[in-house]
Formats: structure tokens, C-alpha cells, sequence
């Protein structure tokens, strides 16, 4: 009899515990498991080779990267890095241990640390007071120059020396002549030398590696250092000036022009070392407000200013060209004179403004040139003062009158609209206090800017009647801060109510 249980299904043969299983092959057929192991085998067999043979690829690509960083430290007179000894299996050699390749020789241009080389700060001062003083300086040689083209070396000399004289005189030096002393003072040329003091603070600040260091220690420290080798190039300036009639004296010189340059390359080098911005940041909203205000309602005015004084010189123009004509020194001649006389451009800005605003300016002893009168007498024949009105305004020239407070509420309109647009981005609430407090405090700053412009665009030319030439600074100040405090809050309180 049968030892299998009926109930239990017949195994086929060759399915027993010590049978090895069989694997299917195509189709119905079955091939024996011990031909698939084999298979097998030699798949792992193969990935193990291919595993050595890149292994041994990338061993010999370390030793290659190895040999390249030695001869690339050989040949630079250093060691290899860091980096390199690692990769390529090689223990980094100590701080003290001598290089066996390139040794006693520098390791780079770099210095340690691999951070930029600095310049030092008294060679970067140094070349940029230099390179300040020599770009301001050329536009003068060149006008003055052009009246002596068709004379001898001799006089083309007096004119570069001359030169000397108006480039000091452009950033307040006094001349002194034998008919008095020239103190009216030609604000082209100070703009220039602003802007070109400004770029040598910039680059001083940058040489010694104060860039974006929000540090008020190395923005002065670059300022003084600027403004020192400027206050020499004055002293120099004075001793070569001196010879034609004119007398400069070089402490006075000195004194001023290191002040001068102090202060312009302070304006550059807090800017590059975002000493400004670190400022901003810390002061009160209602005074970072006030003071941008008045700044932008001096710039109004002084633009309203210039226009009006533009218009008045177009308008005189056949005087200005017959003042022109009347100079018999030619072609260059001519070009020399109306070049200074836009040199004094600025200055008649300031006047201008003056002159809109209400106190007016003097062009000489005992004038007075306002909207209410015009009191002048014998004038030079000078092309700037063609445009000066013949009597007090009337009819629609009294419009004029009006500028002034229409630019203080543009003023006070632009504080309202920067305010609310912050406010509305930060979803929260602007009170009355925010924007009438900035209004208010515009009128001080554009007082205070105005009034340092009426310093500056006045001055004298030599004794006599023109001993007094320009508007009366805190005159003009005051005037300014009222007009200014009303309509900023008149264009800020319109603005808030319109928009709500």
C-alpha cells in the first residue's frame, strides 16, 4: 500500500528535500537551478572586476591631481593647499615646516588670509587730493587761457598762473588786489571741486578697505586725510599765485582748503562706508522726513530760481551780446569772457531765488534789486547782469510772486504721498502727527541750506561800489523757513485729506 495520505497531493518527481528546484526557460521548458547560480556567479564576478578597474582609475587620478598641485606649488615658490593634500592622500605639512620646493621664496601677491592688499592711507589720500585738485583746476587754466592764445609764452604763463589765483578763489579764498579784495567767489567751480573731493573720498575710503564698514571712525579718518594733502596743494597754490598784482596768503590758503577738502571728501566717504545709511536707520522717522523735505523744497526753489533767471537773460539777450561784442581781445577773447561769466551762473541762481522769495540781493553799494524796487546804478559790462529787471513787478509778473509757495506744498505733497504709500505697504495706520511733523521741520532745513547759499553766492569785486554784491544771508534763511513750513504743511495736509 501507498505510504501517501490520500487526502495529500502526489509530488512530482524530483521535488524532494534534497532535489534542487528547477527554473522555467522559454516556453514550458525548465532549466535546472544549478545553471542559473553559475549565471549569477559570473555577473558578480564581472561588477566586482569593473568595481577594481575604477577604483584603480580613481587612485591614479589622485596621484595625478597630487603631481599637478606639487608642481604647480613648485613653481609658484609655495605648498600645495590644504585641499589638495587631502585628496590626494598626502598629511598636510605643518605651519613651520619649510617648503621643499620654492622655499624662501613668496608664496603669492595676495597677502596672508587671502584678502586684498590696502592701499596705504596716506598714498591714497595723497593721489586722490592730487587728482582732485588737478581736474578742478584744468577748466580754469583753460578759459583764462583762451584770452591769451595769440599772445607770447610769457603771458601764457601769467595766464596759468592766473589760473592758480581763480582756482583758489573758487573755494573762498580771497585775492587781494591793489584796488581791494575779490571775494566774489565763482560757484561753478566750487560744484566741481564738491564733486571731485567727494569722488577722492570715495576712493580713499575704498583703498584703506572701508567699503560698506557703516564705521563713522574710518569715513573721518579718510575725510581728514584727503583734506590735509588738499590744505598743502592750497599752500602750494598761494606761493605760485602770488605774482601779477595779486597777494594770497598761504596760511589763509592752507586753512581753507583743508577745511574745504575735509568737509567735501567727508560727504564722499560716509556715502562708500554707509555711514548715511547707518544714520538713517537710527534716526526718527518724523526727522529723516523733515530733513529729505527741506532738502527737496531747496532744490525746488533753487530750480524755480534758476529758471526765472534764465528767462530773464533770454530775454535780455541783445544787451548780453553787445556787452560781448564791446570786448576787443577776438574770438577767444570773447569765449573767455562768457565762459566766466557762467562760471558766476550759479551765483545768479541764488540771487534769482532771492529775488522770488522777497529780500532780493545788491549788485553794489546802496542797491537794492527786489519785486517791490530796483535800485542799481553805473553797472560793469558783465553778459550775467543783462537780465536784471528795469523796475518792480506788475501785471502778470506778479505771478512770480507765487513760485516759491507752490514749490513748498509740491514739497509737503511728496512727503505725503512717500509717507502713505510706506504706510499702505506695512498695513498700518498714518496719523496727522507723521506727516505735519516732517512739514513743519522742512522749513528749518531749507532755511539753513538756503541761507549757506546766499553765504556763498555773495562777495565782493575790489573796493569802491562793488565792495557789496549778493543777497543778505539771514534774510533769506528766515524767508525761507516761513514759506517753506507753510506750504509743506498745506501740500501734506492736502494730500492726506485727498486721499483717503
Amino acid at each position: 500500500m501507498s505510504s501517501v495520505p490520500p487526502d495529500q497531493p502526489r509530488r512530482p518527481a524530483g521535488s524532494g528535500a534534497g532535489a534542487r528546484p528547477t527554473e522555467r526557460a522559454g516556453r514550458g521548458r525548465q532549466v535546472p537551478a544549478a545553471r542559473s547560480d553559475a549565471t549569477r556567479s559570473d555577473a558578480t564576478r564581472s561588477d566586482a572586476a569593473r568595481s577594481d578597474a575604477a577604483r584603480s582609475d580613481a587612485a591614479r587620478s589622485d596621484v595625478t591631481r597630487s603631481d599637478a598641485a606639487r608642481s604647480g606649488a613648485a613653481r609658484s615658490g609655495g605648498v600645495p593647499r590644504a585641499g589638495d593634500r587631502a585628496r590626494s592622500g598626502v598629511a598636510p605639512r605643518s605651519a613651520g615646516a619649510p617648503s621643499r620646493s620654492g622655499a624662501g621664496r613668496s608664496g603669492g601677491s595676495g597677502s596672508a588670509g587671502g584678502r586684498p592688499r590696502r592701499a596705504p592711507l596716506v598714498v591714497a589720500a595723497g593721489v586722490a587730493a592730487g587728482w582732485a585738485a588737478l581736474t578742478s583746476y584744468l577748466p580754469v587754466a583753460l578759459v583764462l587761457g583762451l584770452a591769451q592764445l595769440s599772445e607770447d609764452a610769457a603771458a601764457v604763463t601769467k595766464a596759468l598762473s592766473a589760473g592758480l589765483a581763480g582756482w583758489l578763489l573758487g573755494h573762498g579764498v580771497p585775492l587781494e588786489t591793489g584796488t581791494g579784495s575779490l571775494r566774489l567767489v565763482p560757484l561753478a567751480l566750487t560744484v566741481l571741486a564738491v564733486w571731485r573731493l567727494a569722488r577722492a573720498g570715495v576712493h580713499t575710503s575704498r583703498a584703506i578697505g572701508a567699503r560698506n564698514a557703516r564705521a563713522p571712525g574710518q569715513a573721518l579718518t579718510a575725510a581728514v586725510a584727503v583734506g590735509s594733502w588738499y590744505g598743502l596743494l592750497g599752500v602750494l597754490a598761494a606761493l605760485l599765485a602770488g605774482t601779477g598784482g595779486l597777494t594770497v596768503s598761504p596760511v589763509r590758503a592752507g586753512g581753507t582748503l583743508a577745511v574745504f577738502g575735509t568737509l567735501a571728501a567727508l560727504a564722499g566717504a560716509v556715502r562708500t562706508t554707509a555711514v548715511v545709511a547707518l544714520l538713517a536707520e537710527r534716526a526718527h522717522p518724523v526727522l529723516r522726513d523733515g530733513i529729505r523735505t527741506g532738502l527737496v523744497a531747496g532744490v525746488l526753489l533753487l530750480g524755480a530760481g534758476a529758471g526765472a533767471g534764465g528767462l530773464a537773460v533770454a530775454t535780455g539777450g541783445g544787451d548780453a551780446a553787445d556787452m560781448i561784442g564791446a570786448y576787443r581781445t577776438g574770438v577767444a577773447g570773447q569765449a573767455g569772457v562768457t565762459l566766466v561769466s557762467l562760471a558766476y551762473a550759479p551765483n545768479a541762481t541764488v540771487w534769482s531765488t532771492s529775488y522770488l522769495l522777497g529780500p532780493g540781493f545788491a549788485v553794489g553799494t546802496d542797491t537794492a534789486v527786489r519785486t517791490s524796487e530796483v535800485s542799481v546804478g553805473a553797472l560793469p559790462a558783465v553778459p550775467l547782469l543783462a537780465g536784471l529787471p528795469r523796475g518792480p513787478v506788475d501785471g502778470f509778473a506778479a505771478g512770480l510772486l507765487a513760485v516759491p509757495v507752490l514749490a513748498a506744498m509740491a514739497a509737503g505733497w511728496l512727503l505725503a504721498r512717500r509717507v502713505l504709500r510706506a504706510a499702505a505697504d506695512d498695513r498700518t495706520p498714518v496719523g496727522w502727527l507723521a506727516l505735519l511733523g516732517p512739514a513743519a521741520l522742512a522749513g528749518p532745513v531749507a532755511g539753513a541750506l538756503l541761507g549757506l547759499a546766499a553765504v556763498a553766492s555773495g562777495g565782493s569785486l575790489g573796493g569802491g561800489r562793488l565792495a557789496e554784491i549778493g543777497p543778505v544771508p539771514w534774510q533769506v534763511a528766515a524767508v525761507t523757513t516761513a514759506v517753506v513750513a507753510v506750504g509743506a504743511l498745506l501740500g501734506a495736509a492736502a494730500a492726506r485729506t485727498l486721499t483717503r
